[in-house]
């Protein structure tokens, strides 16, 4: 297990450096009421007062309950700063625009969601010069597991090395609410959705591959297959020349 204690004043300077080297005045981020975005918030809010936690529903009923109210008591119990964007309309406009010019795929409806959180985010970060944080965790890079230009779009990561398995331990050290820790990890993207469901592998699958490499031959087929078919999130643009 690492040492979460010298973790904390780590990365508290590693934020404040990006903050620094950007002149910028303040940090926000998206807050699901997910693990990783309680985190990150946590981590922020030590390095840098001046942080905005930002919860946007968009249509999904679990953003308007469940994942609010997580959000809410973490901001509540570390003293940040919390706005609320519902973007429900938005994407519902978006959803009726688009599909004028194709049909609509499930995965490309669901993917609407991060990439509107990804505008928002940044609108208010370039209005009051602030940086964005990004909430992805390694477990999930290696997955692919995240919205090309939706929330794998950000200024800094604070917590990118760590594996969900870590994730917990470091929200246990830092005392965060019990309701963060023990529910089924979940994007929101769609009522009833849960990452492990999604996947068809848990994290615990994944983290021991990721640290042992010791795992089932059907958990590693999954694994070797999503990071394979997601290798073009994790690379800048190809451009012509290279």
């Amino acid at each position: 297990m690492r040492d979460y204690r010298l973790e904390t004043r780590k990365r508290i300077a590693y934020i404040r450096k990006k903050l620094e080297e950007a002149h910028a005045d303040g940090i926000v981020y998206g807050n699901s009421g997910g693990k990783d975005c309680t985190l990150v918030g946590i981590l922020c809010k030590m390095a840098c007062d001046n942080t905005v936690s930002v919860v946007m529903p968009c249509l999904s009923k679990r953003n308007f309950e469940s994942d609010k109210e997580d959000a809410e008591k973490v901001t509540a119990q570390f003293g940040i700063e919390n706005r609320v964007v519902d973007l429900s309309a938005i994407k519902s406009l978006v959803l009726e625009t688009v599909s004028s010019a194709t049909t609509i795929s499930d995965m490309a409806s669901a993917n609407i969601s991060p990439r509107l959180r990804m505008i928002t985010l940044y609108t208010i970060a370039q209005s009051e010069n602030r940086l964005v944080a990004g909430t992805g965790n390694r477990s999930e890079a290696y997955m692919g597991y995240f919205t090309k230009w939706g929330d794998g779009a950000y200024d800094f990561d604070p917590i990118a090395d760590l594996t969900v398995t870590e994730i917990y331990e470091f929200l246990r050290f830092l005392e965060a609410p019990a309701s963060i820790i023990t529910k089924a990890p979940s994007a929101g993207l769609f009522e009833g959705q849960t990452d492990e469901q999604e996947m068809g592998v848990t994290y615990k699958a994944i983290d021991d591959y990721l640290l042992t490499g010791v795992v089932s031959i059907q958990d590693k087929e999954i694994i070797d297959a999503f990071h394979k078919r997601s290798e073009h999130k994790r690379q800048m643009p190809s451009v012509y020349g290279e």
